[in-house]
C-alpha cells in the first residue's frame, strides 16, 4: 500500500515545467519515468517517509518505475542512522540506480563517523563494471577521504580507473579537481605523471582552473599540464 501512496502523493506534486527541465538535464532517465517533482519537496517528504513504519515495503520494491522513487529512495536511505542498516541498503540499491543525480544524492550521514569499515566497501564498488556503482565509489573518496583521512593510495585508486563512459569520467575528474583544492602537493604529481586517461587529465585540470579554492599560481601552472592530441 505504501507503493502506491507514494505514486500517488508524487503525481499530485508534479511540476510540468520542472520535468521538462528533469528530461534534458538527466539524460540517461527515460523521459517516462520522469514525473517533475521538486528536490526540495523530494527531501521533505523522504523526511516523512523515514518515520513510517512500513517505509521497508518501498525500499524492498525495487527496481523502482519512476525517477523521483528512486530520488526518495536515495534520500532516505542517507537517513538511515544505524551504519549495518545503511550499508546494507545501499548494497542492495547500488545495481539499480541509473542516472547521475540519483547516485549524486546518496550521501548517508552515518558514513562519516564509519570511514574505516566504507573502505572495503569502496573496494569494492570502484572495481566494478556499473558505471553508478563506481561513480558512487569515487564520490565516497571525494566526501570522506581527502580531509584528516587522506592518503595517497586513494587518488591512486581512481588514477587506476579506465572508462569510456562519461559519467564515471566525470566524477573521476571532479575527485582530482577538489583533491588538488585539498591535498595539492600529494594530489599534482598524478597529473604532472599523466597517470589519468587524456579526457579525464585535462577535466580535472578545467575544474580545478575554475575552482575559487585553488590559488592563481597554480592554476597557471595546471594550465601548463594540460595533454594536447599533439603530447605524447
Amino acid at each position: 500500500m505504501i507503493v502506491e501512496d507514494i505514486r500517488k502523493h508524487l503525481f499530485e506534486k508534479q511540476d510540468e515545467k520542472y520535468r521538462i527541465l528533469q528530461i534534458k538535464i538527466i539524460p540517461t532517465a527515460e523521459p517516462g519515468s520522469i514525473i517533475g517533482v521538486r528536490t526540495p519537496e523530494l527531501k521533505d517528504y523522504a523526511k516523512q517517509l523515514s518515520e513510517a513504519d512500513d517505509i521497508s515495503d518501498f525500499l524492498e520494491d525495487i527496481p523502482h518505475e519512476y525517477f523521483e522513487e528512486n530520488q526518495l529512495h536515495s534520500f532516505i536511505v542517507s537517513r538511515i542512522r544505524d551504519y549495518d542498516k545503511c550499508i546494507e541498503e545501499v548494497r542492495k540499491f547500488l545495481p539499480y540506480v541509473n542516472n547521475w543525480a540519483t547516485c549524486d544524492q546518496m550521501s548517508p550521514k552515518v558514513f562519516r563517523k564509519h570511514r574505516t569499515e566504507l573502505l572495503s566497501d569502496i573496494r569494492e564498488w570502484i572495481n566494478d563494471d556499473r558505471t553508478y556503482t563506481v561513480r558512487f565509489a569515487i564520490k565516497m573518496l571525494m566526501d570522506h577521504f581527502l580531509d584528516e583521512d587522506f592518503d595517497a593510495k586513494y587518488p591512486k585508486m581512481v588514477a587506476k580507473i579506465r572508462s569510456e563512459d562519461y559519467y564515471v569520467r566525470m566524477m573521476a575528474a571532479w575527485y582530482f579537481a577538489t583533491a588538488l583544492a585539498k591535498q595539492y602537493d600529494a594530489t599534482v604529481p598524478f597529473i604532472e605523471k599523466r597517470c589519468l586517461d587524456r579526457w579525464t587529465h585535462n577535466k580535472a585540470i578545467q575544474k580545478s582552473v575554475e575552482s575559487y579554492r585553488i590559488s592563481s599560481d597554480r592554476k597557471e601552472y595546471l594550465k601548463g599540464l594540460k595533454w594536447t592530441e599533439k603530447d605524447t
